[in-house]
């Protein structure tokens, strides 16, 4: 995964006319920004949300509040849910989230590279897992390239249909 997939993602963005938002836990911002330094990002770019806590994560992308209490922010349905919010806030067609464990300790029982990437297109949904390895800094990159390759390859089988 390179980072030369963000431009690839604006590319096929505007070529297709789909709107992008982004919900992000333990990226923290860095897959909107590495979309937004991509020249023409503003065109296909709505927004994101920065939902480090459970109470951004419940109150404003709208996650299940027993859902983070019984699992914790490390789930798949976590992260699935964080997109689908995403999506409805920014008022988008696709969504991203990330959601996982940087480290350098475990967090609601999941080690550390463990994290979800959650994607919402229209009313489809889903995630998927990955385990990371290497320090925080590592994780997290890693988990930003991820998430960004999902949606490279959800517009890329877009536009093959």
């Amino acid at each position: 995964m390179l980072k030369a997939q963000a431009p690839a993602v604006i590319a096929a963005a505007i070529e297709q006319g789909v709107q992008l938002a982004t919900a992000e836990s333990l990226t923290a911002g860095m897959i909107a920004a590495r979309l937004a330094e991509v020249p023409g990002a503003s065109a296909v770019l709505r927004g994101g949300v920065v939902s480090y806590s459970s109470d951004v994560k419940r109150e404003l992308l709208h996650v299940d509040a027993s859902l983070l209490q019984s699992k914790g922010s490390v789930d798949p349905e976590v992260a699935r849910q964080m997109a689908v919010g995403a999506l409805r806030a920014c008022g988008a067609q696709l969504a991203i989230s990330a959601t996982g464990v940087a480290g350098p300790e475990a967090h609601d029982g999941k080690p550390v590279g463990t994290v979800f990437i959650g994607w919402a297109w229209g009313a489809e949904s889903g995630t998927k897992e990955h385990h990371f390895v290497g320090d925080r800094s590592q994780i997290r990159e890693q988990s930003t390239q991820a998430a960004i390759h999902q949606m490279a390859a959800m517009l890329d089988k877009a536009s093959s249909q």
